[in-house]
């Protein structure tokens, strides 16, 4: 069974025990979070397709930790005028583990 969940604004296909990154949601580590925005969901047989959501599904998922992504340099530079900014950046990410997709 898989189910294609939207956290955020990024979607995720998902099946249980899945390991997914995702942008920081307020909570700790154990926590557990029910996401209903599900608009997909498949049991190997029969698919059914949400009109934007399915209704009655619900995925729940496990906050495993919070943690930060990978560094990322910005840098700018202008010629002739010595213009030099160097800015780096580091997204806030929280690790979810998906315990149980749902079908009413």
């Amino acid at each position: 069974m898989f189910a294609i969940i939207k956290v955020g604004n990024t979607q995720f296909k998902v099946s249980p025990k899945d390991v997914i990154l995702v942008d920081k949601i307020d909570g700790n580590a154990g926590d557990t979070i029910q996401v209903t925005d599900v608009l997909l969901v498949s049991d190997g047989k029969k698919t059914e397709v949400g009109t934007p959501l399915v209704k009655g599904a619900t995925v729940t998922v496990k906050i495993v930790g919070q943690e930060q992504g990978e560094k990322i340099a910005v840098r700018r530079y202008k010629q002739k005028v010595r213009y030099r900014r160097h800015i780096g950046f580091r997204a806030q990410l929280t690790r979810l583990e998906v315990i149980r997709v749902d079908h009413a």
